[in-house]
């Protein structure tokens, strides 16, 4: 299952350095996750200051 990220995001940008295999990104408004890339690993939900990441 891929992690996603909701609409609690405010962008900013703490994930996006952590994604081992570089499935974060920059969206309109807010990062999103690209699920076909995400290993599932949770270490982006472990550092998302508003628990805006969860697996989907």
């Amino acid at each position: 299952m891929a992690y996603v990220i909701s609409d609690s995001c405010v962008s900013c940008g703490t994930c996006e350095p952590e994604c081992p295999v570089g499935a974060i990104s920059q969206g309109d408004g807010q990062f999103v996750i690209d699920a076909g890339s995400c290993v599932s690993c949770g270490t982006c939900a472990g550092v998302c200051p508003t628990g805006a990441i969860s697996e989907e």
